[in-house]
């Protein structure tokens, strides 16, 4: 990856799209970002819209609405193109149609010569990460879904809330499908590096099991209730997606929940799902195996075998 013009091209201009354009416009994170939506005349909008807000950020981003063979030279491709989520459906239950909607984006991708790294936010994500790794033919390091960033951050806030702990200093996280089947493993949470588990035993009158049982379902139903009260889920998607943006172009090897494709790792293969990553220029550089209970492994393999079930019943022909 090129160090000089960080680019990004961002495919999909609806509400996760130009959240994520809008927070990497606010947050500096690339150099040169191009929109790409089936609704050309709204790219050219969004364009407009956000130029005009440059002279107020601190950036002095490239921003223009442009076409698949913009892709040739860019760092990230970002996918947020598909069809919207309804009230009362799951992520699994948009797998057909989508992926219909990336078999228009792929390969017009793919045949500009890009060479970089694939961000997919599409739902369901680990699903459509792995069509866009079987689609491209990529190398699965450079194909990354958003995986369980976002209930990853949903859970810091709230253990942060109940801890009354800065969630910067709460380290946990949720694994598994972005969806029904993601679990909390609380043998791995931390605030500094107390277990948070030590901590409600040692103070059972302040916090209880059943409480870090509510919180794990609270974070995994947050997209329902977001859906329901105002139709869809944006703003927190698109600043995790700026945040997996920066690990790659910081070169960082910043520990994230992305979606990857499994190779032995847990027990499982051929499976993309959101497990602790080490994110660099090079995409995911590799994978943290965190030590799981027995239970926790348990719910690991139920989420890996809903995923496979899913992927599994895909027909990649024309």
């Amino acid at each position: 990856m090129k160090n000089d013009i960080r680019k990004i091209v961002l495919v999909g201009t609806g509400f996760v799209g130009m959240s994520f354009a809008y927070a990497l416009l606010n947050q500096t994170a690339c150099d040169e970002l191009v929109l790409i939506d089936i609704d050309t005349r709204r790219a050219e909008g969004e364009a407009m819209d956000l130029n005009h807000g440059v002279a107020f950020s601190g950036s002095h981003m490239k921003i223009y609405a442009g076409t698949y063979s913009d892709c040739k030279d860019a760092d990230i491709v970002a996918i947020c193109a598909g069809v919207a989520q309804k009230p009362g459906e799951t992520r699994i239950d948009l797998l057909q149609r989508n992926t219909a909607v990336f078999r228009s984006v792929v390969g017009p991708v793919v045949d500009s010569g890009f060479g970089g790294i694939f961000l997919i936010a599409t739902n369901p994500v680990d699903i459509m990460a792995h069509v866009t790794q079987k689609l491209s033919g990529f190398d699965p390091r450079r194909v990354i879904g958003s995986g369980t960033t976002l209930d990853s951050a949903r859970l810091r806030y709230l253990l942060g809330s109940y801890l009354r702990t800065d969630p910067r200093n709460v380290h946990a996280y949720v694994m598994g499908e972005h969806g029904d089947s993601e679990f909390v493993p609380w043998s791995q949470a931390m605030v500094g590096t107390k277990p948070v588990l030590k901590i409600v035993e040692e103070s059972p009158e302040k916090f209880s099991l059943d409480d870090l049982q509510n919180i794990s379902e609270e974070v995994k139903n947050a997209a329902q209730k977001i859906i329901a009260a105002k139709k869809s889920t944006y703003y927190g998607i698109g600043m995790s997606m700026v945040r997996i943006a920066k690990a790659i172009f910081g070169d960082e090897n910043s520990i994230l929940t992305v979606s990857t494709l499994l190779n032995g790792e847990y027990g499982e293969s051929d499976v993309y799902i959101g497990v602790p990553c080490f994110v660099n220029r090079e995409g995911v550089a590799g994978i943290l195996e965190v030590s799981l209970t027995e239970k926790e492994l348990e719910k690991f393999k139920l989420s890996a075998t809903v995923l496979k079930d899913a992927f599994g019943g895909i027909r990649f022909e024309e």
